[in-house]
């Protein structure tokens, strides 16, 4: 037992180094700040080029042309840059996970299939070296999910800088996150019973769903009604608690699906309860996306740059997903897979969202992909994902358009509190950088 403690010590003073960044948040907005003659893109409206920008204690203000500044306001000249709403990443692990391979720095999946009263803020890690590499590249907010079991439990909104897991909370929860069972059925004619067994245990999930369902609306009603006699009291069960907003007052469940049988079935199960739900992952949701208009059905998709599902469908297939749901009207938006090995490859958001513009979705929809719809269906859409006047100043600027290759923000903020945006990548470019100028073998 010793010698076991004493491994494990030494793994966590290894691997301590990489647990945390070295950068100090940022402090709140002490003066205003006004913007003047950048090109706004608003993505709730048109883009303003040449206007100002004010924002004050976090809050933008006013956006207008020839903005008069107060005396102590500080006016920056952005002629020529971009202010662009901070990408917000719709499902992540993000501060749940440093290394997926290094088990002491993963804290996304408890022992047991279901855990709704799992809460991921509390166990965000602020000081992450993943958050640096994710803002630097305009992702100013993720919402960070459990991922284990049947019913993981509860994600949060958090934005990329804070002191604290409360610092960093913007909204918990935001959701419920349920797995849907898989229906990957063999039909092979030399495997009746292994197919027989499969259905069973499918059917045997569902049950088992539909049973903590009945549960939590029995719990409720019990409590509701002792409520009312004060000589009373029912003691507590943390996991039908915890399931009571989404049962009850129908929160928004993800529900992770991505094949068509999947998603079907997953709709089906919402409607017979009456249920708020999300589709996360989505693969199949060009499929059926009738489906998802009918019952307005958002889509959190993920995975926009990989390869397709069946081996008879186009290389392209998933490239063009994002374009055929937004043609069919679904709601949607675009995030990356948070599964291994993708735990630290949020900072590729961007990516996917100039992936789907190459291959048939309009650039602005794109854009909204990763902001406006992404606060939607998160429902933070009142306080981020566009630049409005009542809105937190969560943006940064880029020297150039946002979503091409070569865009590279140069300042952001989170509530007014400008970040800090540089990484490890970008010291190490530094480092080298200068070892090379000092040996004359760099050409400047």
């Amino acid at each position: 037992m010793g010698g076991k403690l004493m491994k494990y010590l030494l793994s966590l003073i290894l691997f301590f180094p990489l647990f945390a960044n070295d950068q100090i948040p940022a402090m709140d907005q002490k003066r205003p700040i006004l913007l003047k003659g950048g090109t706004l893109h608003t993505v709730s409206g048109d883009v303003l080029e040449g206007y100002d920008l004010l924002f004050a204690k976090g809050i933008i203000v006013t956006i207008d042309q020839q903005i008069q500044a107060s005396p102590e306001t500080d006016v920056y000249d952005i002629y020529g840059k971009h202010v662009v709403p901070g990408y917000i990443a719709g499902f992540t692990r993000i501060g749940l996970t440093e290394i997926s391979a290094v088990k002491q720095t993963n804290d996304h999946s408890e022992i047991g299939e279901i855990n709704p009263n799992v809460r991921a803020n509390v166990s965000y890690n602020p000081d992450s070296d993943l958050i640096p590499v994710t803002r630097s590249n305009g992702i100013l907010l993720v919402n960070s999910a459990p991922a284990s079991g049947r019913i993981s439990g509860q994600s949060s909104v958090m934005m990329l800088d804070g002191w604290t897991w409360e610092d960093a909370t913007m909204k918990h929860p935001a959701a419920l996150n349920l797995n849907w069972p898989s229906m990957h059925f063999n039909f092979r004619k030399d495997a009746k019973k292994k197919e027989k067994d499969q259905r069973d245990n499918y059917n045997k999930a569902i049950r088992e769903i539909d049973i903590l369902v009945r549960d939590v609306e029995a719990y409720h009603q019990r409590r509701t009604v002792k409520e009312r006699k004060a000589d009373q009291k029912q003691q507590s069960d943390l996991r039908l608690e915890s399931m009571i907003p989404f049962v009850i007052h129908h929160e928004p469940i993800h529900i992770r699906a991505n094949d068509i049988r999947q998603i079907e079935a997953a709709v089906k199960w919402a409607n017979k309860h009456n249920f708020n739900i999300v589709i996360v992952g989505g693969q199949d949701a060009w499929r059926i996306p009738e489906l998802l208009v009918k019952y307005n059905i958002p889509v959190i998709l993920m995975s926009i740059q990989t390869t397709p599902t069946r081996r008879f469908e186009p290389i392209h297939t998933p490239y063009k997903i994002p374009a055929m749901l937004h043609e069919a009207g679904v709601k949607f938006c675009i995030s990356t897979d948070p599964g291994y090995p993708f735990d630290g490859h949020v900072r590729t958001l961007p990516n996917e969202a100039m992936r789907a513009a190459a291959w048939g979705l309009p650039k602005s929809e794109a854009l909204r992909s990763i902001t406006l719809s992404a606060a939607e269906i998160l429902g933070v859409d009142e306080r981020v994902g566009s630049l409005e006047p009542g809105k937190d100043a969560t943006f940064f600027i880029s020297d150039t358009h946002p979503l091409i290759q070569t865009t590279n923000p140069i300042k952001a903020y989170i509530q007014g509190r400008e970040v800090d945006l540089t990484d490890r990548q970008k010291n190490l470019w530094e480092k080298y950088k200068e070892k090379y100028r000092r040996l004359g073998r760099l050409n400047e």
